[in-house]
């Protein structure tokens, strides 16, 4: 299925979901459809991909698939969404929602807010449980996770530069003229190839058993991190936060994200680091003193070891 702006993008994308058993019910009454393909590979596989508009405030809580023990794949607002990018948003120059990659199983249900006049970007994988462990095979024992606690788990990976490029790559406006689906297919493939690449430097902790709330609590434990980089906050402020004892925050954070709370926050302050270095074009010694940091030293070293190379090094090279 390859739908164009202009086309019966709605009834299109309904049928689409139907065949996941995906229940869209007025969910497309709030966005304008720029841009949508989809596959479905079943029972075993599905991939779709677009971009939206969204024209009011709404909130959908997703549903169930068909899959069995279906596990979602999606990476949300990181592919180029312009004119260079191949997926065109022509007079829209509506802001960008923060990206994310994050992976759950279906019967867990997420809780997603949209805002108006926002633009909105994914790509989506859907894998049946025994697939994905095939698909693994011998390396299925690193993600015990994934299978023994297969209604529990709940993951937010950081996006790396392999899956950034896989994902610009498949989402070319221009696909293959021939053997599409099949194309399309190795393109997921690989991209689930770059996330659990990356997914396998996590540590091998025994997994807690998830609920709602409690992902509700880490994640604003995280957009408090996020909100201020120059001050990471107190254990006691995200105690408050998420109404559970720092143990519990301690294990429940490290879990979903990968790595422990002020690990997480160096890493994300970071890339804020990189990003004002590479598109605002500020001063190395600016941007250590923008995010916080009194000795520069103290900055060189930090950065070096999440982005892996020196803030003027890198400076640089991103603007030579």
């Amino acid at each position: 299925m390859n739908i164009q702006p202009g086309g019966q993008e709605g009834s299109d994308i309904g049928q689409f979901m139907n065949k996941l058993g995906l229940i869209l019910e007025n969910v497309l009454q709030h966005f304008q459809v720029i841009y949508f393909k989809g596959f479905t590979f079943l029972p075993d596989m599905a991939i779709h991909f677009g971009s939206f508009f969204v024209t009011e405030d709404f909130t959908r809580v997703t549903g169930e698939s068909d899959l069995t023990d279906g596990i979602g794949f999606v990476f949300h607002n990181i592919f180029a969404d312009d004119e260079d990018g191949g997926t065109a948003m022509s007079g829209l120059n509506a802001p960008i929602e923060a990206p994310y990659v994050r992976i759950f199983p279906y019967a867990i249900h997420q809780t997603l807010h949209f805002k108006k006049n926002t633009r909105v970007s994914h790509v989506s994988i859907s894998v049946s449980a025994g697939y994905l462990r095939s698909f693994l095979k011998e390396e299925a024992e690193h993600f015990g996770y994934l299978f023994d606690s297969a209604s529990n788990f709940w993951i937010e990976e950081l996006m790396t530069d392999d899956i950034l490029r896989t994902v610009n790559d498949l989402v070319k406006r221009e696909g293959p003229g021939v053997m599409t689906g099949f194309y399309y297919k190795m393109k997921a493939t690989e991209l689930l190839y770059h996330l659990f690449t990356s997914l396998k430097k996590r540590g091998s902790a025994a997994v807690l058993e998830l609920h709602a709330k409690d992902i509700h609590a880490v994640y604003q434990v995280r957009d408090r991190i996020v909100s201020s980089l120059s001050q990471p906050g107190t254990i006691a402020e995200w105690k408050q936060i998420a109404g559970m004892n720092e143990l519990k925050l301690r294990k429940i954070f490290t879990q979903v994200f990968g790595m422990g709370i002020y690990e997480y926050y160096q890493h994300v302050r970071m890339k804020e680091a990189a990003r004002l270095l590479r598109e605002e074009r500020i001063s190395v010694s600016e941007v250590g003193y923008q995010l916080g940091f009194e000795n520069l030293g103290h900055f060189t070293k930090i950065f070096e070891r999440h982005i892996g190379k020196k803030p003027k090094q890198y400076s640089s090279e991103v603007r030579s």
